[in-house]
């Protein structure tokens, strides 16, 4: 079941305070397998609301063996915190961004190549396909267990200030905000444009003061953020696509018994098909709510922003970096791109 406009607002609204809130009810009695998850996101934040059901269900299906215990909101620490942890084996699941497993399985940043996918069938192609088994094996090597379905963190979107993007030449000279990622940066720069990584919290008073002129960010960001104060324009650009990874301690979740991993495994996976379909209607909630406030939308065709890419040479550095057979399997989803 998809979101409602009244929860989407709900938990839009809570995004700022939910640092407030404590973990998710535990059952009453005691389990024979106590099992911790850490995240990043508020308690009313899609991603919360299904992994809670997926709790419940574990739970229920497990006949109380198994206990899920949920820490939203950073409790445990930082995504690089916790996903420490989760290697040790102080935590047992997490759901970091792929940009985040790739400071250490750099080939989990494939999803991230600018203007890759077209849309969402392109990236569950890919993701539910050759190229997300090929990144799960790849974290399986440094111990970590990866769940099958992906759960969506959403396509980055373009604002800017002064003027809308409507083509790859609108980019040209534009200074725009990136967070601290090398693949950003390069895409940035061979777009012709100027980019500058700030911290996000700096992003609202560096847009209000010209310091620079646009930022990308998925649309619920830059609704909470209130970046449509200072932000006339927004390009749905689909330049980037990311998602959570929701992964395990593998020694830990190894010695469970059989059914019960089966039992995890099947209650994660179908949340996860769950929270997809909610933030794809969470999304079209909060575009019509940018609106009302005055902002801008244009839809630029991708063509000509890949074009100038592959002239600017980012997809080939980019195929050399993650390789030949990562690229294949991008391709194999998204079409030739290099």
């Amino acid at each position: 079941m998809s979101l409602t406009r009244r929860r989407a607002l709900q938990a839009l609204s809570a995004l700022p305070a939910a640092g407030l809130i404590g973990g998710l009810a535990r059952p009453a009695r005691a389990a024979e397998f106590s099992l911790k998850y850490g995240n990043n996101l508020p308690l009313t934040h899609p991603l919360n609301i299904r992994a809670q059901e997926a709790a419940d269900r574990v739970a229920k299906e497990s006949n109380g063996r198994v206990e899920i215990a949920i820490f939203p909101n950073n409790q445990l620490g930082g995504d690089t915190d916790m996903l420490a942890q989760v290697r040790s084996g102080a935590l047992n699941f997490f759901t970091p961004s792929a940009l985040v497993v790739a400071t250490l399985v750099p080939v989990a940043a494939i999803n991230a190549v600018g203007f890759a996918f077209a849309d969402y069938d392109q990236v569950w192609k890919a993701m539910d396909g050759p190229l997300g088994a090929h990144v799960r094996a790849a974290m399986a090597k440094v111990g970590l267990h990866t769940f099958e379905k992906m759960w969506d963190n959403g396509f980055r979107q373009i604002t800017s200030g002064a003027k809308p993007i409507e083509s790859a030449k609108d980019m040209d000279g534009l200074k725009i905000r990136v967070p601290v990622s090398p693949l950003s940066i390069s895409m940035f720069k061979a777009l012709s444009s100027s980019p500058t990584s700030l911290q996000f919290s700096e992003v609202y008073s560096s847009l209000q003061t010209r310091i620079v002129d646009a930022q990308e960010n998925p649309l619920p960001i830059i609704q909470v953020a209130k970046l449509y104060e200072v932000q006339k324009y927004c390009a749905i650009s689909n330049h980037i696509w990311d998602g959570f990874w929701f992964i395990a301690n593998a020694r830990a979740f190894n010695a469970l018994p059989a059914d019960l991993r089966t039992i995890v495994s099947n209650a994660i996976n179908d949340a996860g098909l769950k929270q997809r379909e909610d933030i794809r209607a969470f999304n079209a909630t909060v575009q019509t709510d940018l609106q009302s406030k005055g902002m801008n939308f244009t839809r630029p065709a991708p063509d000509t922003f890949r074009a100038k890419l592959r002239d600017g040479g980012f997809y080939g550095e980019w195929k050399g970096r993650f390789g030949d057979e990562t690229w294949a399997l991008l391709e194999g989803a998204v079409g030739k791109l290099a």
